[in-house]
């Protein structure tokens, strides 16, 4: 079946059972496990765990409902844009089960930031949430003040939202590429943003594909700037990849890869952020996440917290609440009595 289909009954689905507080409830029995050893508190917000959900997964903010009830320690919804977006054209999802990832064409669908601030404002998240904006994908926002614009609606309606906002300069499946990872372009972006009155933290989200240079490039320009975070990666773009089977090449020429395929990449970019930012902005691991040793990884390369949605589909809810119990015994046999302790603790 067309991945985007069942995607979207998965979504019908939960937010049914978001809805029943008797679902919720047994959901939370099977799944939610806890343990005080993987709590943080993290800028003013108590984390119970850190397996999140990225953005990209509920777009609309359609299953806030449900989600905690099945283990996670926060989520983020999104990308949320200016405007109503519909996306690139379909099929725009393909499984590649023998590399353990996706192909991922959507193009910031979404339905944009009115219609989800009304959304939210019917829901209550019970643990930290994150917003995740973008830019619309549309032929106006080739012009970077259009663009830039955009930003600064979604933010506006979004920022009284939610615990925390990620400005998502990355999409890598967008017209115009990523215009707000060229420094001139970001460094215009995020002034006007500073202007915004909001006291929520604000993360950005990196491409995996850039060179270390051009994240000096960007680190520079955000020390200059209202950010507290990172998150390290989106979704990869390159095709020379030695995670991807050669049997799964060719299934398309579109789109950004998801799973196993971006891991080693953002693990990357995540270790060379946490050695050159000396422990100033809070790092999120993203790219790659099935086991709790794929977390404990992201956890000592200076990630405090950790996304995934890719190992989710492939393995069921009942993945986090194995990553979390599989994780919390990792970090005592470690010797540590918390995670916090654990934190970069891999890379000299």
């Amino acid at each position: 079946m067309d991945p985007e289909d069942i995607h979207d009954r998965m979504v019908s689905s939960g937010k049914f059972f978001g809805r029943c507080r008797f679902f919720r409830t047994l959901f939370s029995i099977i799944f939610n496990y806890k343990n005080p050893i993987l709590n943080q508190t993290i800028l003013g917000k108590k984390f119970e765990n850190p397996i999140g959900l990225s953005a990209g997964f509920d777009k609309n903010a359609e299953l806030i409902n449900l989600l905690p009830s099945i283990g996670f320690g926060f989520i983020e919804v999104g990308s949320v844009t200016g405007e109503y977006c519909y996306g690139n054209p379909k099929p725009r999802l393909w499984r590649m089960p023998k590399s353990k990832g996706l192909i991922v064409y959507y193009g910031l669908k979404n339905n944009g930031a009115e219609k989800i601030s009304h959304t939210l404002k019917s829901t209550d998240c019970k643990i930290p949430l994150g917003i995740n904006i973008a830019m619309t994908n549309c032929h106006k926002n080739l012009e970077i003040e259009n663009a830039i614009k955009d930003f600064e609606k979604a933010f506006k309606i979004m920022k009284d939202h939610g615990d925390y906002i990620t400005i998502n300069i990355s999409c890598p499946n967008a017209l115009g590429g990523q215009p707000f990872t060229k420094t001139e372009n970001l460094e215009k972006l995020l002034s006007v943003l500073d202007k915004m009155d909001s006291n929520k933290p604000r993360f950005i989200k990196l491409s995996p594909d850039l060179s270390n240079q051009d994240n000096d490039n960007i680190l520079d320009i955000l020390n200059k700037h209202n950010i507290q975070g990172i998150i390290c990666s989106n979704l990869t773009k390159s095709r020379d990849n030695k995670n991807i089977d050669p049997s799964e090449i060719n299934i398309t020429d579109k789109g950004g890869f998801s799973g196993k395929i971006v891991q080693d990449l953002s693990d990357e970019l995540l270790s060379y952020i946490y050695k050159k930012t000396n422990n100033k902005y809070i790092l999120i691991g993203a790219g790659g996440i099935f086991t709790a040793e794929d977390v404990y990884k992201k956890i000592k390369n200076g990630a405090s917290l950790v996304q995934l949605i890719t190992g989710m589909i492939y393995e069921g809810p009942g993945l986090i609440s194995t990553l979390n119990q599989d994780l919390a015994n990792i970090i005592k046999k470690d010797g540590f009595k918390n995670i916090k302790e654990a934190i970069g603790s891999g890379v000299k």
